[in-house]
C-alpha cells in the first residue's frame, strides 16, 4: 500500500475556541484529565471534510468529541469502559429530548419521609474527599437520584452531580486523600477556595442547568455503549480514538484510579465490596487495563486497528506517547492507503512536559 504522511504545525488561534453557540444545544464545559474540550475546534477542523454519515466515538470520556460530531449531524455512538461516563454519553449524546425539570430538582434536593436512607459515604470517606456534611449530602441525593426512573433525567442528573463533586476537589481528581488542602487555615494564592467551599446544591443546580442547555435532538438515532471495546459489534464510518495516554517512559494515565469515587456513585449499593481498604483514599479495585500496561499497548493498538480497519480511522494522540508516531503510522499502514498526522502545540494543565498534541486521520 502506498502511504501519505503529512506533518503539520498548526496553532490558529481560532482553533482553540468553543464550538459556534446555536439553539440546537450548548457544549458544556468540562474538568476531566485529558478531556479535549479546549482543542474540540481543531478536531473539527481536520475531519469535517472527511465523508462520513455515522461514528463511534470508542473511548468518549467526556464526550465532547461524540457531542461535536452529533452537532454536526452525524449519527454517534458513544462508548466508555466506565460506567460513570457511560451516563455522560447517555445524558448528552444518546439523549435528545429529555430534560431534567424543576420539580425533578426539588425531589432530588429533599429528603423524602418515604425513602431509608443509607450513610455510607459519611461513614467510609471520612476525612478523605468531603466533610461529613457533604458525605452526608451525597448519601441521600445519591439515592435520591436512583429513585428516578427516566433513565436520561437520571443520567442527567448523575452528570451534574459528577460535576459537583469534582469541582469541589483539589486537581479536580479523587488520586489521594488530601481534603487537608481545602480546610487548612493558610493563607492563599488562588481562587479555588470559594469554589471548594461553595454548598454542593449551588454547583448541582448550576451543572443541571449546563445539562439541560446542552440538550437537543439532531434527528438521528444516536446511542450510548458501557463497553470494553473489543466487545463492541458496532460498524460506523469513522471511528474516532483517544485512548488513555502513556508517556515515553511508560507511565500511564489510568482514569479509573483518577475518578473511582464517581464510579463508585453509580454502583452506590455495591460500592462497599469494591473498595481496596489497602488503600488509604479508599480507591475501587481495579483490574488489569492493557491502554495503561506498556507491556501490553503495543498489541492493543493493533488490535483495535484491524477490529476497526473497514472505518476511517482518527487517532488523538501526544506526540511523546508509547507506542511512538511512527508506530503507529506502521500499524495503520497494514489496513490503510492514506495517513495524515496533524500536530497542534497544546499543554494540558497537569501536564509536565512539552508535547504535542497529534491527530492521526487513516482512510
Amino acid at each position: 500500500m502506498s502511504n501519505v504522511i503529512t506533518k503539520t504545525k498548526e496553532q490558529e488561534p481560532e482553533l482553540f475556541s468553543d464550538l459556534p453557540v446555536d439553539k440546537t444545544g450548548i457544549l458544556p464545559s468540562t474538568r476531566y484529565q485529558g478531556s479535549k474540550y479546549k482543542i474540540i475546534k481543531w478536531i473539527d477542523y481536520y475531519t469535517k471534510d472527511l465523508k462520513f454519515d455515522s461514528v463511534l466515538d470508542a473511548f468518549g470520556g467526556t464526550g465532547c468529541v461524540g457531542y461535536m460530531f452529533k452537532k454536526n449531524g452525524k449519527q454517534v455512538f458513544y462508548n466508555d469502559l466506565l460506567k460513570f461516563n457511560y451516563y455522560v454519553g447517555l445524558a448528552l449524546i444518546e439523549n435528545s429530548n429529555t430534560f431534567l425539570e424543576e420539580g425533578d430538582i426539588d425531589f432530588i434536593l429533599r429528603k423524602h419521609a418515604n425513602i431509608k436512607y443509607p450513610s455510607f459515604i459519611y461513614d467510609t470517606f471520612h476525612d478523605i474527599y468531603f466533610t461529613d456534611e457533604e458525605n452526608r449530602w451525597l448519601d441521600f441525593i445519591i439515592t435520591n437520584i436512583g429513585q428516578m426512573e427516566n433513565k436520561y433525567k437520571q443520567a442527567l442528573a448523575y452528570y451534574a452531580l459528577f460535576q459537583a463533586c469534582i469541582i469541589k476537589r483539589p486537581y479536580n481528581l479523587f488520586h489521594r486523600k488530601n481534603l487537608y488542602i481545602r480546610t487548612a487555615e493558610v493563607e492563599r494564592s488562588f481562587g479555588n477556595k470559594k469554589t471548594w467551599d461553595t454548598p454542593f446544591e449551588e454547583h448541582f443546580r448550576k451543572f443541571a442547568d449546563e445539562a439541560n442547555s446542552a440538550v437537543f435532538d439532531n434527528k438521528k438515532q444516536n446511542q450510548a455503549f458501557y463497553s470494553d471495546v473489543f466487545d463492541l459489534d458496532t460498524r460506523t464510518d469513522l471511528v474516532y480514538i483517544d485512548t488513555p495516554y502513556i508517556s515515553a517512559k511508560g507511565v500511564g494515565v489510568n482514569y479509573f484510579d483518577f475518578y473511582h469515587f464517581l464510579e463508585g456513585v453509580v454502583f452506590y449499593e455495591q460500592w462497599e465490596k469494591l473498595i481496596d481498604e489497602d488503600s488509604k483514599h479508599k480507591r475501587i479495585k481495579n483490574g488489569s487495563n492493557e491502554w495503561c500496561n506498556k507491556g501490553k499497548i503495543h498489541r492493543a493498538f493493533e488490535k483495535l486497528f484491524a477490529k476497526f480497519r473497514g472505518s476511517i480511522l482518527v487517532v488523538s494522540y501526544r506526540d511523546d506517547g508509547m507506542p511512538k508516531i511512527t508506530e503507529l503510522v506502521k500499524m495503520l499502514e497494514k489496513h490503510k492507503e492514506s495517513i495524515e498526522v496533524k500536530k497542534l502545540d497544546y499543554k494540558y494543565v497537569l501536564s509536565n512536559g512539552n508535547s504535542k498534541e497529534v491527530l492521526i486521520i487513516a482512510r
